[in-house]
């Protein structure tokens, strides 16, 4: 699973800032989770997108109709 290969790889991690080596305030510590969360959210991002550009892909027509009920909706909007 490539998915895997990214969460383990070492060369992906970030190295710590000089709030986590003890030194400075507790601010160090929710950092590190902050990062990880960018990173995971990064990664649910991409994979959104590449599930819609395979569904699009698949589907063309549903996928048209589906643009077509987009754009009919933003031309119908009101500002």
């Amino acid at each position: 699973m490539p998915e895997q290969e990214e969460r383990d790889d070492p060369s992906l991690r970030e190295t710590p800032g000089p709030a986590a080596n003890g030194t400075g305030p507790a601010a160090g510590a929710a950092a590190e989770p902050e990062a990880e969360r960018r990173r995971r959210r990064a990664r649910f991002l991409r994979e959104l997108a590449e599930a819609r550009a395979l569904r699009e892909r698949v589907q063309p027509r549903r996928a048209k109709a589906a643009r077509l009920r987009h754009a009919m909706r933003m031309r119908t909007f009101r500002w």
